[in-house]
């Protein structure tokens, strides 16, 4: 069967391809996945807090994000599409490879949730005037290319008074010796070629991206303990960071 996937100025074909080969390891917690299982666990507490207290949600309900319009760029096999539906957000899930897709709606059905899940591209979405309560932009910018168009085309995804969360790696001299030789090379918890450094993206090149309509609530670095696994939080962001976008209401 020939590969389907979307096309866009954004878009890198060595990267679709590369993703597309994993597809059906998404779910596996064993596979080349592992880490973004782990760190899923770990980043959705911190959007938890962070979404909630910027909406006005009580964090420590059930479902803190009821009724929620949330969009999950990139969202892979839906790992944490699917965090954020128990969380009670009505979330849709964008990929630009089918087999993406047709994983994370399998994976959804299975688990009894329900996820608007598209084969979709950023600048599609704003084509079609659509905009969400919360976008989550996470692990997707450190491999698109012309990032600046892209940028812009999600910030107009978020609605006035929206958040965006997003979470990459630093391009610095300790990222690439961390994120990529160690990840990669040594500990080989990432496959071969995950990331790039040339794509790697510095927190100030996303404030600018995002454009002047956006306030930045909050950042994070992220640290990883590389004997137990265990992602934490650190106000150093030269690898790992997260970053807490609001955009200002009309």
């Amino acid at each position: 069967m020939t590969a389907v996937h979307l096309t866009a100025p954004s878009i890198d074909p060595d990267e679709v391809a590369y993703f597309e080969r994993l597809a059906h390891r998404w779910w596996d917690t064993d596979g080349p996945f592992w880490p973004l299982h782990r760190l899923n666990a770990f980043r959705v507490d911190y959007i938890r807090q962070r979404l909630a207290a910027a909406l006005g949600r009580d964090a420590s309900l059930e479902r803190p994000f009821a009724g929620l319009r949330l969009l999950d760029i990139g969202c892979g096999g839906g790992i944490l599409s699917e965090s954020m539906a128990r969380l009670g957000a009505q979330v849709t899930g964008i990929e630009i490879t089918a087999k993406n897709v047709r994983v994370a709606e399998m994976h959804a059905q299975w688990s009894g949730l329900q996820i608007a899940y598209r084969l979709a591209t950023v600048d599609q979405l704003v084509r079609e005037g659509i905009q969400f309560d919360a976008v989550l932009n996470m692990e997707v910018i450190e491999h698109v290319e012309h990032l600046p168009d892209f940028l812009a085309d999600c910030s107009r995804l978020v609605r006035p008074g929206g958040v965006m969360c997003v979470a990459s790696i630093n391009r610095t001299l300790a990222a690439w010796l961390i994120a990529i030789i160690g990840a990669e090379h040594i500990l080989r918890w990432l496959p071969r070629g995950t990331h790039h450094f040339r794509k790697l993206v510095r927190p100030q090149q996303v404030l600018n991206g995002m454009g002047g309509e956006f306030t930045l609530l909050h950042q994070t670095g992220v640290r990883v303990n590389p004997f137990t696994r265990v992602f934490g939080l650190t106000r150093w962001m030269g690898v790992n960071y997260m970053l807490m976008l609001q955009r200002r209401p009309t």
